[in-house]
């Protein structure tokens, strides 16, 4: 959903706060999640209706229990919001920039790591506070799963299936309960993600510099976007504490434009990435009984490499053939700005 797609009554332009904004409240809505942070803007009018107004970006997040995490977290809470700011300064006319500077009534967060109902989502909640100047009561800390669901399916059932830096589906039946598979973290449970492809195509481009696999230009390609010559450069590259996930996803391009050239190594790579994610799907639907779910594939993984999103398409049509894939209704940030309209109607 664009940044122009919601009426509201006397909106002079579509997408750019007019001066004259009906009676309501700034809200935000956060997309946090292991690379980027977005924050969307919007204005919800005195009817509930709701005007996307601006959006920014900032640094991700890592779990809040990393020696990092809470500050990364308000890092990118604030970097965000200040960017989005500034754009909704740049888009506003004349008379209206003000609104830029308005204090937010409410937000949302959708964070990658977050656990529903876990202290850590307490954790999250406290941090959220101090980051925006709000109390509590006017936010919500969540997992990005359940923003993005919340996006994709804004009412009945559905399974969102997300690959990104990381990897998760998420659903919900028909009389709102929900289940989830995958989401354990980087290091436990990341087949079907972006970092699972570069540290495995990294895995293999060890064994060719070592003799255990025939040379193909997978191992060249992969050491040339990390800027090294050799294997110890290749080992100092892995753990250097700022590379992490992150570093291992921003591989998985490479990954796919090799398979898509005809690398076995990189095509059995992505098949097995591909089967990861039906197989995420299909716990979900097994769990909550849905036979023929609509689902909804996000994330900059399987919408960006194209290996990689044929080669779910199929196997979800092997292992679910009733299930319908579908583009989402929203994204993560308008789930999360959903979250936050409602906390604005609980303190109204």
């Amino acid at each position: 959903m664009g940044l122009d797609s919601i009426p509201v009554a006397g909106e002079p332009a579509r997408g750019r706060p007019g001066p004259f904004l009906p009676p309501g409240h700034l809200i935000a809505g956060f997309d946090a999640g292991q690379t980027h942070t977005r924050c969307r803007l919007a204005w919800v009018g005195a009817d509930g209706r709701r005007q996307q107004l601006a959006e920014g970006e900032g640094g991700g997040v890592s779990h809040l229990a990393a020696p990092d995490g809470p500050q990364l977290f308000m890092v990118a809470l604030t970097v965000s919001l200040a960017a989005a700011r500034a754009d909704l300064r740049l888009r506003a006319e004349e008379g209206s920039a003000g609104v830029a500077a308005l204090p937010l009534a409410a937000a949302a967060i959708g964070a990658s790591g977050i656990e529903h109902g876990s202290a850590v989502q307490q954790q999250g909640l406290a941090l959220a506070a101090d980051a925006l100047g709000l109390p509590p009561a006017r936010l919500a800390v969540t997992g990005d799963e359940r923003t993005a669901l919340g996006g994709a399916f804004p009412q009945g059932p559905g399974i969102l299936v997300i690959s990104g830096t990381g990897c998760i589906a998420l659903g919900r039946d028909g009389a709102g309960r929900t289940h989830r598979c995958g989401g354990w973290g980087w290091l436990l449970d990341g087949a079907g993600s972006a970092m699972d492809l570069g540290r495995d195509g990294l895995a293999l481009s060890v064994q060719m510099a070592d003799g255990r696999l025939s040379e193909t230009p997978l191992r060249a390609r992969l050491w040339q976007a990390l800027g090294a010559e050799d294997a110890q450069a290749v080992k100092a590259a892995v753990v250097d504490p700022g590379f992490g996930p992150a570093g291992f996803a921003r591989l998985a391009p490479l990954l796919d434009q090799l398979a898509t050239s005809g690398d076995p190594h990189a095509q059995r790579i992505l098949a097995r990435s591909a089967e990861a994610l039906a197989l995420l799907v299909g716990g979900v639907a097994e769990a909550l009984g849905l036979d023929d779910p609509p689902v909804c594939a996000v994330g900059g993984a399987v919408t960006h490499l194209a290996e990689l999103r044929q080669g779910f398409a199929e196997q979800l049509a092997l292992r679910l053939p009733a299930a319908r894939l579908l583009p989402p209704a929203g994204d993560a940030c308008d789930g999360a700005l959903a979250l936050a309209a409602e906390r604005l109607r609980d303190w109204g």
